[in-house]
């Protein structure tokens, strides 16, 4: 099923029911008083957060919800059922705004429950008019209308580090080999099409697909994807060292980062320099030196060696432990 991150869709509250005319029958009796019971309310719609980033697909084929109408009064002075309330599951991390009252709210937390929009008021049966001067009045009204708009949701990844780099930097083999996330991987670009998050000791992190340059203006990928890290507490910047230039190749992701969001830059940020198998330690050390001058927190790892493997994961829960404090 292909990963959806955006929507837009039509949410209506439910119409309260219409109240009735109706008069109560008792024997013996030719007149009883008026027994028109009012119209039930109109149901509500309210959306919850769920920690399911895959979520928004299922409504991909929907463009319009509607919670259920209240039910019309009864006789004998009983009244209409309340309609439904809808519930609509978003990803923790959606931005949801409201199109028509250019409001938007977010969903941070697992379990957030927030109203969008207010079912309608039931109306009145006549036993609501009668009074000393009208002992038999005909009177009813209609339900008022549920409260409806157009809405669009965007989902921001909410994630204690984000894996960033160029297409083809190892990301998706490193969050393998990290966490239980069994992304897809293959030694051609642009392999990842879609945010994969994995868990690592507690800490959620996010494999952003490769970003290259013009990323921010809609070129490969496009800057869709760069929402995805906005929200994440540290940088992971993945470096493969079959790139000759790794510091071009790391000036290249900041610019596009710099170009989407100035804050992006200002985040905490680590360097990992990926694929170490491929290269000379000579190399590596002088690649290291090179980026030192950019970033203090500077990693290397190779995912077929056992030692680098856990010689990293070592560091990098004492730097995920840091900034997650």
């Amino acid at each position: 099923m292909a990963f959806i991150d955006e929507l837009k869709i039509h949410m209506k509250a439910g119409n309260g029911g219409r109240g009735i005319v109706s008069w109560l029958h008792e024997k013996g009796k030719e007149y009883g008083g008026p027994a028109g019971g009012d119209g039930g309310k109109g149901g509500d719609v309210y959306v919850r957060a769920v920690r399911d980033i895959g979520i928004l697909a299922k409504y991909r084929h929907e463009k319009e919800f509607r919670a259920e109408n209240g039910e019309g009064g009864k006789s004998k002075s009983m009244h209409g059922r309340n309609g439904d309330d809808l519930e609509i599951l978003l990803p923790v991390g959606s931005l949801v705004t409201n199109l028509s009252a250019k409001k938007n709210i977010e969903l941070l937390k697992e379990g957030e429950r927030v109203l969008l929009l207010k079912g309608g008021r039931g109306g009145y049966g006549n036993e609501h008019f009668k009074g000393s001067k009208n002992i038999r009045p005909y009177e009813w009204t209609p339900g008022k209308r549920g409260e409806e708009a157009d809405f669009f949701i965007e989902l921001r990844l909410v994630a204690d580090a984000g894996l960033i780099g160029l297409p083809n930097a190892g990301k998706s083999s490193l969050l393998n080999e990290l966490s239980n996330a069994n992304a897809k991987v293959g030694s051609y670009q642009f392999t990842t099409v879609e945010p994969n998050l994995g868990d690592f000791y507690g800490y959620i992190l996010a494999d952003i697909p490769g970003l290259i340059e013009g990323a921010s203006v809609g070129k490969g990928l496009g800057h869709k994807f760069l929402r995805h890290i906005e929200r994440t507490k540290i940088l992971l910047h993945c470096l493969s060292l079959e790139n000759e230039d790794v510091l071009g190749a790391y000036k290249t992701v900041r610019a596009e980062l710099k170009a989407h969001n100035l804050a992006l830059i200002e985040k905490p940020e680590a360097i990992i320099l990926t694929k170490t198998d491929v290269a000379f330690l000579a190399e590596v050390a002088k690649k290291r030196k090179q980026l030192s001058k950019k970033c203090p927190n500077i990693f290397s790892v190779s995912i077929i060696d056992d030692g680098s493997l856990k010689k990293f994961k070592k560091n990098l829960a004492s730097l995920l432990k840091k900034h997650s404090a």
